[in-house]
């Protein structure tokens, strides 16, 4: 039987999920670089044919920790879907002759390498500058176009985003922006492989985004992503993602299955992520990158990554889609035959429309709640009205427990103050978000309260 190492750390889609669709394909064996979670943990013992968890300074080189695993278990592909282990398993691939990303995989890492990258390609994108220190930022603000946005070249889930208005903003963007770096490393969710990575920064100016013009339906987010697989270097779009209004900074609310963009938009869209994932000389692995959607047809790239879309972004492709791109891609992986799509694939092409909503302590202006509320799945299920024939579900494994107060919403944290991950279900797109901006009007009034009183934005 062929048999997957599978590299888990914090982020991509809930472990569960992925560890089910590797282990249906082969044997698996999980090494795990953070905490299981607990509502994993019992059945990733049933799945893997063994666990071993290193995830404090046992781990030493991980690299090497990396190929000595897979070597110690005869595995014929090793797997990660964390964005904080990318680069470590694509070093570690290329050790062991394994496919992989490839030697180019930092390129879709460390934001400034991409930056560079596309400048080089003249690749549509947010004019930028690496930042190292306060006194480059502040020069960065004194020669880019204000408003600016500062971020961690190592980041994800939108933590470490402030911006900067105006040149007295800089020092206090700049300290707090460390300070979230250091604070999210200690919850686990900071790059593994590449020493004070913390520490780097870039600063991008904020391009002028709009929805107007490339959808029907008001309420949708200025940006997309398309997600997609690099498979010996060919770059496969698969779909295309949409998106509700971010949270100040720019925190992800909601991503939505499939983007309702008609047939001409979508084409453009994709030819765009085309350029900027080739770009990048990917080999082999999942990709998830997001475009800024502009008027009058303007778009920019954002970012790339060498992992496809984290939280429901792959279960919801295989609802909608009936795709399981985890297993489409371990057995590439273990040369198996595999038809992946022909074409992007479009609203016409799925079964009704998904959307994960992560709970965030701001209603739908980006205001935050009036009082603290407790978070109880339960009540929410029961009390919001929802469209005909439309489900709503939690996923454990991303949320807080029934009865946990919902934390102030803070907006350099980003995704590390949310509460909760919802999927919803329904028959489009444009259903799904109607529900869900339902959904999050309804919230600060549904939830039980928490008794207290302090709530800041």
């Amino acid at each position: 039987m062929s048999t997957v190492l599978f590299v888990y750390a914090k982020g991509g889609p809930p472990l569960g999920y992925a560890l089910s669709r590797v282990a249906a394909r082969s044997a698996v064996h999980l090494l795990a670089l953070s905490t299981l979670p607990p509502s994993v943990a019992e059945s990733a013992e049933r799945r893997c044919a063994s666990v071993l968890t290193a995830d404090g300074p046992e781990r030493g080189d991980l690299v090497s920790l990396i190929v000595s695993r897979a070597q110690a278990v005869g595995a014929q592909a090793v797997i990660t879907f964390s964005e904080y282990a990318v680069v470590a398993v694509a070093e570690a691939c290329q050790k062991l002759g394994l496919a992989g990303p490839g030697s180019s995989a930092a390129l879709a890492r460390d934001k400034r390498l991409m930056r560079h990258t596309w400048k080089q390609q003249e690749i549509a994108q947010p004019r930028f500058r690496p930042i190292a220190s306060e006194e480059e930022l502040r020069a960065a603000a004194g020669a880019l176009r204000l408003p600016l946005l500062l971020k961690a070249a190592w980041s994800a889930g939108s933590t470490a985003h402030r911006i900067i208005r105006c040149a007295e903003d800089v020092p206090a963007a700049w300290d707090r922006a460390r300070e979230v770096m250091v604070e999210s490393a200690q919850l686990g969710y900071a790059e593994l492989h590449v020493a004070d990575a913390g520490a780097d920064f870039l600063v991008e100016e904020i391009v002028p985004g709009t929805a107007d013009g490339w959808f029907d339906q008001e309420g949708w987010g200025d940006y997309v992503s398309v997600e997609g697989v690099v498979v010996g270097g060919d770059f496969h779009p698969v779909c295309i993602s949409g998106r509700m209004p971010t949270v100040e900074p720019f925190t992800e609310r909601a991503g939505i299955t499939p983007a309702a963009l008609p047939d001409d938009a979508q084409r453009r869209v994709v030819d765009l992520a085309r350029a900027a994932v080739d770009a990048l000389g990917l080999d082999t692995c999942g990709t998830h990158t997001e475009i800024k959607l502009g008027a009058d047809g303007r778009m920019w790239v954002i970012e790339t990554a060498a992992r496809f879309g984290g939280a429901m972004t792959v279960p919801q492709i295989e609802e909608v889609f009936g795709l399981d791109l985890i297993g489409m891609l371990v057995d590439h992986l273990l040369g198996r035959p595999v038809s992946w799509p022909a074409e992007v694939l479009a609203p016409k092409d799925a079964r009704g429309a998904t959307g994960s909503l992560v709970v965030l302590a701001v209603d739908g202006a980006g205001a935050a709640w009036p009082d603290r509320r407790r978070w109880d799945f339960p009540v929410v299920a029961d009390s919001v009205p929802l469209s005909p024939g439309s489900r709503l579900s939690v996923v454990a494994e991303n949320s807080l427990p029934d009865g946990t107060p919902v934390p102030v919403y803070d907006p350099a944290a980003g995704a590390n103050t949310m509460a909760a991950l919802c999927l919803l279900s329904a028959v489009d797109p444009e259903t799904v978000l109607h529900d869900l901006r339902t959904l999050v009007d309804a919230l600060p009034h549904t939830l039980p309260s928490a008794g207290i009183t302090e709530a800041r934005s």
